[in-house]
């Protein structure tokens, strides 16, 4: 099994420590410039890191709950239930020299998947990092299906495991900024 590793994100700009086993989904379809995309192998968890606008209209809290909401309605959730949200110390992040403020919300969508009619409940963390000096709330998503279709095909031992929490909480508290041209003319 190969170990976690530091990977490039966003062209060098950034780099996390990815589960083990990440696949980068960009090497299968489009994904948007503005997103990293990773699925697990086998089972149907993704991990998202996403650079978007800064939302400064909504605070603390409510900034976290008001992404949630938007990433459901983009995909199409039937309903929408957040089970919690609290504040991320800042000192245990890579980027706490420019990351204002941080959140942790965990909560459940109902969605479909492209091309299917059936909603299936998923289970999302999503990590806030809001960069206000460079206009930019960073969301990282973690989205976990509660029904786990590990595939039967091999030996189990030859499959990895599903990413853990842990290793989510890795990936947050690991991303590093490299190059803040990224974020175009401050």
């Amino acid at each position: 099994m190969e170990p976690t590793r530091d990977c490039p994100l966003f062209g060098g700009a950034f780099s996390a420590i990815l589960p083990t086993g990440a696949i980068d989904v960009s090497d299968l379809r489009p994904v948007p410039d503005n997103q990293e995309v990773f699925c697990h192998p086998v089972t149907d968890q993704s991990l998202i890191v996403e650079l978007l606008e800064l939302q400064a209209h909504v605070l603390g809290e409510g900034a976290a709950r008001y992404h949630f909401e938007d990433v459901g309605g983009v995909q199409g959730a039937r309903a929408v239930h957040v089970e919690s949200v609290q504040p991320l110390s800042l000192e245990n992040l890579a980027l706490r020299g420019c990351c204002q403020e941080a959140w942790v919300l965990s909560g459940k969508q109902q969605v479909a998947k492209e091309n299917q009619q059936v909603a299936k409940d998923v289970t999302l963390h999503q990590a806030l990092l809001r960069l206000p000096q460079y206009q930019t709330d960073l969301l990282l998503t973690f989205n976990q299906p509660l029904t786990d279709n590990r595939s039967s095909l091999g030996p189990e031992n030859l499959s990895p495991p599903p990413w853990s929490l842990g290793e989510f909480e890795q990936l947050v508290t690991s991303l590093t900024l490299h190059d803040p041209n990224i974020f175009g003319p401050q």
